[in-house]
């Protein structure tokens, strides 16, 4: 485990941050928490609204089993304690967009207790960047509506299509450091959900937000008092505003004041943030087990179903394309660090296998390669993500297939490449529409190598004189004689012969 080095350098000396995440994620359902409504992003105003959501007379909650399910899965996820025994209270205040002028929340018995996240922040030297924080709980709750401000000159109007939506609410300890740790925890928990599939962490649409809390100390000194900065959504915005809150807390120290514990809101367009009111301790809402509810009680058939229908963790396969396929630490992390992007990998890999008829291991680094930097190169380049490739996981199998079997070179395959990306034709077609196939015939190519030797008579001789370096160059310029269609192998090994 590492420890951050992260501090503050103030005038008085230097200041270490605390740092705690608490993460509002929305439960993947298709209902929300305690109605029938739907929970699909972008509907018109006040669509998915139920009576219960509405907080009409006489209305009473329902859970919904799939939501109590993903937030098990989730703690299961990050090695939790599951709570077989878990309450619903009412947290009480008033917001416009919260009809039923509650909110139904778990505050003293949640439904996941404790458990852990490792996060890794160096990816290229795992082994000596990885600190583990700690989760202190994930508790079920219902999210209020939407107020929209900018509908008319006067008033504010109300949107409550996302009122009763479940989120699970993932709370950290105070474990973070710096704020690139704030960054790779945030970074590797939305990982996790999107593997597990329990939220798809899409932080533009508001289905996971952080409320970051910061205090300073100085080293070794008690924890400060803290902020919380609410609503934060993107791991960018997370890691300015703990760099901006701690050091405005720094200023405020050095100047002789006090930090106050207030609710605090970041202004992404000033990077700096505002007080929004003073911050509310949990009496402050008098708590109260929710009297239309009863608890829930998880048996073990629940449970084991949860944990079965779990999928490959992003550490464990990590650990597996780096300990049975080989890859490099770093090819590994990239590959694992998204959930499409090892799912796109896997069907590459098996189609590559397939084709080849070899082991996994034996087309992983190919494989792997091809897909970071030939594939990747070109979707950066026409702004398309992995879901949007012109070429599919089969058609890139394929052309790894066309290089490993001697057909066309490595060369050849980046022409190859950019004509599918062009025309979506497949890669073998192309190779044989184009005259594109790679030749070994040795006649050819030792014309091709006497000449290129012929018309450097003083670069052999620089060669034979010791410049070993050359033989470079007389393989390069017998591969463009060859219109990069000569088997490289073969080239070398006849140029070899050529210069004695």
């Amino acid at each position: 485990m590492t420890e951050s080095t992260y501090r503050i350098q103030g005038a008085t000396g230097e200041w270490e941050v605390v740092i705690g995440l608490e993460v509002h994620a929305q439960v993947t359902s298709n209902a929300k928490l305690f109605s029938g409504a739907a929970t699909a992003f972008g509907a018109e105003p006040n669509t998915q609204v139920s009576l219960v959501d509405a907080a009409m007379p006489g209305m009473l909650p329902v859970p919904n089993r799939e939501c109590i399910r993903q937030a098990v899965r989730t703690g299961m996820a990050i090695d939790a304690q599951i709570n077989k025994w878990s309450r619903f209270d009412r947290k009480n205040y008033f917001y416009a967009d919260l009809p039923q002028g509650y909110q139904i929340s778990q505050l003293y018995h949640p439904i996941v207790g404790e458990g852990q996240i490792a996060i890794t922040l160096d990816e290229k030297n795992p082994e000596t960047s990885t600190k583990v924080i700690g989760v202190e709980r994930i508790h079920v709750e219902q999210d209020a509506g939407k107020l929209m401000h900018d509908q008319h000159p006067t008033s504010s109007y109300v949107d409550l299509n996302r009122s009763g939506v479940a989120l699970m609410e993932i709370v950290s300890k105070p474990d973070m450091r710096s704020p690139a740790e704030a960054g790779a925890y945030l970074s590797k928990l939305r990982t996790i959900l999107r593997y597990v599939g329990s939220c798809d962490g899409n932080m533009d649409q508001g289905s996971m937000r952080a409320d970051v809390n910061v205090s300073v100390r100085k080293p070794g000194e008690p924890f400060g008092t803290r902020t919380e900065t609410k609503n934060v959504n993107s791991v960018r915005f997370v890691m300015a505003v703990v760099e901006h809150e701690a050091s405005r807390q720094v200023d405020v120290l050095e100047a002789g004041g006090k930090v106050v514990q207030e609710t605090r809101l970041y202004d992404p367009d000033r990077n700096e943030t505002r007080s929004m009111r003073s911050k509310e301790d949990a009496h402050d809402y008098r708590y109260f087990p929710d009297p239309d509810l009863l608890p829930l009680e998880l048996d073990d058939a629940f449970l084991e179903d949860c944990r079965q229908s779990l999928p490959e963790l992003p550490d464990a396969k990590r650990a597996r394309y780096e300990g049975d396929l080989g890859l490099s630490a770093y090819n590994a992390a990239t590959l694992t660090a998204d959930a499409d992007t090892a799912r796109w990998f896997e069907a590459l890999l098996a189609e590559a296998a397939r084709i080849q008829k070899k082991g996994e291991s034996d087309v992983a680094k190919a494989s792997a390669n091809w897909l970071l930097s030939e594939l990747y190169g070109a979707l950066n380049r026409l702004g398309k993500s992995l879901e949007e490739s012109p070429v599919s996981a089969g058609e890139g199998a394929e052309l790894l297939a066309l290089v490993a079997d001697g057909t066309i070179s490595g060369t050849i395959a980046k022409q190859v490449f950019e004509i599918m990306l062009e025309t979506g034709d497949k890669p073998g077609r192309i190779v044989e529409e184009k005259g594109l196939k790679q030749t070994s015939d040795t006649g050819a190519i030792e014309a091709a190598v006497a000449k290129v030797l012929a018309d450097n008579a003083d670069k052999v001789e620089q060669y034979r004189g010791g410049k070993e370096a050359l033989f470079g160059f007389f393989v390069g310029q017998t591969m463009k004689a060859m219109q990069g269609k000569a088997n490289p192998q073969v080239v070398n090994e006849l140029v070899k012969k050529a210069l004695g």
